[in-house]
């Protein structure tokens, strides 16, 4: 059996499905193939299930500090079986509504594993995809004019640390948990990491994090970082940074006992678990890649800037060409590969206008350049911080610790980067994302009218920050 399609995509998650979606709403008969389940690793293994896990988690500490709120509980019951199935719900019905968006497309899915084959007597170039079904059925041949590969990441691992799904785990069996372990060692202190020490400290489980660098999220501006560890450290998180894990020193028993070398020194950590999050790997094996000239760099499919190959009829996206490797990004990449492949010339991504968000507790939230890498670039900066302390909003919600920091090119007042730690902060960061996108400066932003009282005024007044006219500093 052969079909032939204008697109198929391998792997429907949050930027395949959004593929799809763009090139069936432009006239493209389009068809996704997936192992899996459609939604992906976002709807089903990360952001969505991770995030209802943390706002059940949140909910469970504003409870235990409610006396602050003029509220007294006697006695708290967490039901962990029913965090769990509150997050299943949700996943479930996001699901259904992507199955919805597929079906009022015209988008064929096809369940199963995909490979891309070489030339043959359906096509002169590599492209046509040999569907393996899921139910066992015959292989379906899909002969496309076009592919994009999406097909997406999975957790890395350290050499020699076998994940058992039950003292060890990554993000993706930890989703599963059906009761809470007394304590954990979470390996990495990126966002996964951060999130989950976050999320386990708030459901009172001792956390103890090992970071590799010298700092937890080594990617964000440095006075966030900086605030986000001791933030949790005063929420009874242990972190070590510098801490290069032995993986053949590592022991499960009753419990798991993992060495680091720190400094030069190695010390032991013991807990009942040890959760994997040393950051993600592109699932680029047993796909046909070698049935074509794609080129794989570093681990992850090359691209150009539109997410051709070296193959121009094949695009990738998403967390297998690495990169930002987020759920918008993801989605963003899908829209330009299918505007490209439809000749509609589209603009490239910049990946200074990319938000990243981290949702713990306190968020933390940023736009653009980190003083630290403006700095390295060149540019001659200013910056403005300004506390949420002075936020009249952050004091009614009862978590006024943070700030917003702005960081300006000194020479023409472009706005480089905004970071944020504190309530609510990786909405606000919209704001700042289409002060990027329509190049405007730190003094458009101060001119820009914040309803009072608000969160977002933060804002406003960290632009003023930056020339040192703040109204409530």
């Amino acid at each position: 059996m052969a079909e032939e399609y204008d697109l198929v995509i391998l792997g429907a998650g949050t930027g395949g499905y959004v593929a799809a979606i763009k090139a069936a709403q432009s006239g493209l008969k389009t068809a996704v193939v997936e192992k899996e389940k459609v939604g992906g690793t976002c709807l089903h293994k990360g952001c969505i299930p991770s995030k209802a896990l943390l706002r059940s988690a949140e909910v469970h500490a504003t409870i235990k500090d409610s006396h602050q709120y003029g509220i007294s509980v006697s006695e708290i019951d967490l039901q962990f079986e029913k965090v769990q199935q509150r997050k299943d719900d949700i996943v479930n019905k996001l699901y259904k509504g992507v199955q919805t968006l597929m079906k009022k497309g015209k988008i064929d899915i096809f369940e199963g594993h995909g490979r891309i084959l070489g030339p043959s007597i359906f096509s002169p170039s590599p492209g046509t995809i040999s569907v393996e079904m899921k139910d066992g059925s015959e292989n379906i041949m899909l002969i496309p004019k076009n592919v994009i590969i999406a097909t997406g990441s999975r957790p890395r691992l350290l050499p020699g640390i076998e994940v058992d799904g039950e003292k060890i785990l990554t993000s993706d069996e930890a989703l599963h948990l059906k009761e809470l372990p007394s304590s954990v060692i979470i390996a990495g202190g990126g966002v996964i990491g951060i999130e989950w020490a976050s999320m386990l400290a708030d459901f009172d489980v001792n956390v103890t994090v090992l970071e590799y660098s010298d700092r937890i999220l080594s990617g964000e501006d440095a006075d966030i970082s900086n605030e986000m560890s001791r933030r949790l450290s005063e929420r009874g998180v242990k972190i070590v940074t510098n801490a290069n894990i032995l993986p053949q020193k590592t022991k499960k028993n009753e419990n798991i006992s993992v060495t680091a070398e720190i400094n030069g020194t190695e010390t032991t950590f013991t807990a009942e678990t040890l959760l994997m999050s040393v950051g993600r790997k592109a699932n680029v094996e047993d796909i046909g890649l070698e049935n074509t000239d794609i080129k794989i760099e570093d681990g992850y499919i090359a691209v150009n800037e539109f997410y051709q190959t070296k193959e121009s009829h094949i695009y990738a996206i998403g967390d297998v060409i690495g990169g930002l490797q987020l759920a918008h990004v993801a989605s963003r990449e899908g829209l330009i590969a299918v505007e490209h492949l439809m000749s509609q010339q589209p603009m490239p991504l910049d990946i200074t206008s990319v938000p990243r968000c981290t949702y713990s507790r306190p968020e933390a939230a940023s736009i653009g350049l980190t003083a630290q890498q403006a700095k390295q670039k060149g540019y001659d900066i200013k910056t403005g911080k300004f506390s949420f302390q002075a936020i009249g909003k952050a004091l009614v919600y009862g978590y006024a610790d943070g700030f917003v920091k702005f960081v300006v090119n000194k020479e023409n007042d472009d706005l480089l980067g905004v970071h944020m730690i504190g309530p609510h902060v990786t909405d606000l960061i919209s704001e700042a994302a289409l002060a990027k996108l329509v190049d405007a400066s730190n003094f458009e932003i101060s001119e820009t009218i914040h309803p009072h009282p608000s969160l977002s005024e933060i804002l406003g007044e960290g632009a003023l920050g930056v020339e040192g006219k703040a109204i409530h500093s």
